[in-house]
């Protein structure tokens, strides 16, 4: 019997990300092109078919691609598009399923954003495997989500549900927000919201801190860890004020779905008892109390370098068994 393999495809506002996976998660060969390099769609589907084939013919594999799964930002499941990407220049709506799948000769292609296809990746493959309910929590650039309930993604009535990272943790005086409203999660909590409470902390506070030596519009996130992990009482509480804000936003998630477990992935994650101290104490402070010690807050299990291929490569799975057509999944004509 031959061996079935599914193609995994991460689409970013610079690199686009592609591997032929095996059943056991096992990343067979993987490649990259620059997405950022073509501002016409047509294009980066030529290339993208030319360097996925020769991937594929490298590895004996052309004829094994039983679906084709894509994590893109603002990917809808429901339609297959791409809808108003914030850092790709080929229009308010992209129909990449459609063309993904013409491009490879009717493959099956399903599509979801980035959140939502790590979340996918950690129940096929990570620290997910064998739950039904649990929340991914994306800590990046931004924060992203995606919720698991009775073992299916939450997607909602059109496509666009489980955006956590938007939830308003800051009712009054909140930061603005990327998406244009204040006080998001994702203002206070992302790699970019630990830069944004460096800069105001420094701003009004007048201790010393070795974040002082750096130019303060140029601070990262990873210098406020550098920083901490160093000693310095200003960055350490830096990560006491984002683990805060995390745990309660968290908590409050729990009232939604009652989750197994939390399961957090991205740099921000990798700041050990740094963020996850205040953030598990804030979480248990802040939780209904019927939740209490029922849900587990844990560290993804998948390879970073690998996260985003297994992510998108589970949905590929899925576009084998569950699409009647490549960018519509069945019971989708009741959207209509």
């Amino acid at each position: 019997m031959t061996k079935p393999y599914v193609l995994g495809v991460d689409i970013g506002g610079t690199n686009t990300v592609f591997g032929i996976v095996d059943a056991r998660g096992h990343v067979v060969a993987s490649s990259s092109i620059k997405t950022k390099k073509h501002t016409n769609f047509d294009d980066y589907i030529d290339e993208l078919h030319t360097e996925v084939t020769r991937l594929l013919e490298a590895n004996d594999a052309e004829d094994k691609i039983q679906g084709i799964g894509i994590g893109a930002p603002n990917a809808n499941y429901y339609t297959g598009e791409i809808v108003n990407p914030p850092n790709l220049p080929w229009g308010p709506i992209i129909p990449l399923a459609e063309k993904v799948s013409k491009a490879f000769n009717g493959i099956p292609v399903a599509v979801t954003n980035d959140a939502n296809a790590a979340a996918l990746g950690e129940m096929t493959y990570g620290a997910a495997r064998g739950m039904k309910d649990f929340i991914m929590i994306t800590l990046g650039t931004g924060v992203g989500s995606g919720i698991v309930v009775n073992g299916q993604m939450v997607y909602g009535h059109d496509g666009n549900a489980g955006e956590l990272g938007h939830l308003v943790v800051k009712r009054n005086n909140g930061r603005i927000c990327g998406c244009g409203r204040t006080g998001c999660l994702e203002a206070y909590c992302s790699a970019t919201g630990v830069a944004r409470t460096a800069r105001e902390f420094l701003e009004i506070r007048t201790e010393p801190s070795l974040l002082r030596n750096i130019e303060i519009d140029s601070i990262t996130s990873k210098d406020v860890y550098d920083a901490a992990l160093a000693g310095d009482k200003l960055a350490k509480e830096i990560f006491d004020y984002t683990g805060r804000i995390l745990g309660e936003a968290l908590a409050d998630m729990c009232a939604f779905s009652s989750p197994q477990a939390i399961v957090l992935f991205g740099g921000l994650a990798k700041s050990g008892e740094l963020l996850m101290k205040p953030l598990k104490e804030a979480f248990e402070r802040s939780l209904f109390p019927i939740y209490r010690g029922k849900t587990k807050i844990i560290l993804s299990e998948l390879k970073e370098s690998d996260a985003a291929v297994l992510g998108a490569s589970a949905l590929g799975w899925e576009a084998k068994y569950h699409y009647e057509a490549p960018n519509r999944p069945v019971g989708a004509e009741n959207l209509a």
